[in-house]
């Protein structure tokens, strides 16, 4: 499950799981990006703000994300990390070779800070 905002006037998309990931989490969150991005041709940037990768509810789920961001990573200048957990410090390198966008790490309880970097030109 995951629980997510758009904030319209900055361009960025907050996600919150709060468990495993659902294919339907995945339709919430192209329900939310899709037409921002239809409108101004991407998202300034993504914050993820979670206390450990909740993983997965299904095969299906995790093809499904898969999927999502190979489709909009593209959209996304950037993307936050909000967490103390060690995926935080693993993924901004190996998301180097698979995304468009720049990845960053912050500690938990950062989610401005993180707002604040998207936001910089």
């Amino acid at each position: 499950m995951i629980k997510a905002n758009l904030d319209k006037s900055k361009g960025i998309l907050h996600i919150k799981p709060s468990g495993p990931l659902e294919e339907a989490d995945f339709a919430t969150l192209g329900g939310l990006a899709d037409p921002y991005i239809a409108k101004k041709g991407m998202l300034a940037g993504v914050v993820v703000e979670i206390a450990r990768f909740p993983g997965w509810k299904n095969f299906a789920s995790m093809v499904k994300h898969f999927r999502f961001v190979r489709s909009h990573h593209r959209k996304v200048r950037r993307i936050a990390l909000v967490t103390n957990a060690r995926i935080g410090t693993i993924a901004p390198k190996f998301a180097r070779h698979f995304l468009a966008a720049e990845v960053r790490r912050f500690a938990a309880g950062s989610a401005g800070e993180a707002k604040a970097w998207i936001a910089e030109k």
